[in-house]
């Protein structure tokens, strides 16, 4: 198997997961399977993400690590490699690296379970199947997300049509070329406090259900930002330092919605820009070099 090391002694692998801007969602919860719950939407899946090196020897003192560069807190991925685990004795260690910022809606903890899962999957010699749907529930459960880990098995522009992880959920993927950037405008936000929100859920529902039905009407990457932003306006939940920068990119000629759900700004350039250069803003930071990705996640080589 691509990526492992020999199934006797101390055995080796590694993954990579992209990352990944939610442009509209809608929550879908009510299934009675976990692994059918989630939400759909439409989203872009980006060229960076989070790599994983998972180590496990079996003959070693019973002991799980898990680290990351940069250092961060990592409930999610942990839980993973937990799970996936089981019984087995051994020491298993993981180590993460996140190209992106975390907590700015950029999909790192999808990415981070996804990519552990699949590492760890592969140096218990568990099969990839349940490196997905653990990190799914992973995920769900410690509301990372609510559809994140779906959308990363491949590039592009994707759409969740049926909430939750194959075989329950079904995605689409589309190739998109369009450039994009990434503008930091503040600190993180946590997710779990925005999905606990009943009030905002229902909101979110309600916007999401009618940008959903206009981009499956016309599935382009034109009308998805144009529902992005669309949502972005009508959900209300960009603090102020986003706000300032969507209307600075907007009145550029850019068009420019919230990373969910973060204190990103993603921008392309609108009908007729002949962009010469990003737009620079005051006190905001832009990301150098992300784009669209082109492909999902997988294990690679050693």
């Amino acid at each position: 198997m691509v990526g492992v090391g020999p199934f006797r002694g101390v055995r080796r692998a590694r993954a990579f997961a992209p990352g990944h801007v939610t442009g509209f969602f809608v929550p879908a919860l009510d299934a009675t399977d976990p692994r059918a719950r989630g939400s759909t939407g439409a989203g872009l899946v980006l060229d960076r993400g989070v790599r994983a090196a998972a180590r496990f020897d079996p003959s070693g003192r019973t002991v799980l690590r898990v680290r990351s560069r940069p250092r961060v807190p990592l409930p999610i991925s942990r839980d993973v490699a937990r799970r996936l685990r089981a019984d087995q004795p051994g020491s298993l260690e993981v180590d993460l690296v996140h190209d992106l910022p975390v907590g700015q809606g950029l999909g790192m903890s999808a990415a981070g379970a996804v990519a552990t899962g699949l590492a760890v999957a592969a140096v218990l010699g568990r099969p990839t199947r349940a490196a997905w749907e653990t990190a799914h529930l992973a995920e769900l459960y410690l509301r990372g997300g609510l559809g994140g880990v779906a959308a990363l098995a491949g590039g592009g522009l994707e759409h969740r049509w049926r909430a939750g992880v194959p075989p329950f959920g079904r995605v689409r993927h589309r190739p998109c070329v369009a450039p994009i950037a990434l503008y930091v405008a503040g600190p993180p936000i946590p997710s779990p406090s925005i999905l606990s929100a009943p009030d905002r859920l229902r909101r979110i529902r309600q916007v999401g259900g009618r940008c959903e039905a206009e981009f499956v009407r016309h599935p382009t990457a034109a009308v998805f930002f144009g529902q992005a932003e669309r949502f972005t306006d009508a959900v209300g939940l960009a603090p102020s330092g986003v706000l300032r920068a969507i209307e600075a990119l907007r009145a550029a000629g850019y068009l420019a919605m919230q990373a969910m759900f973060g204190q990103v700004v993603l921008a392309t350039p609108g009908p007729g820009v002949r962009r010469s250069g990003w737009p620079n803003l005051p006190g905001v930071k832009r990301l150098p070099g992300v784009r669209i990705g082109t492909t999902g996640a997988g294990l690679l080589p050693p």
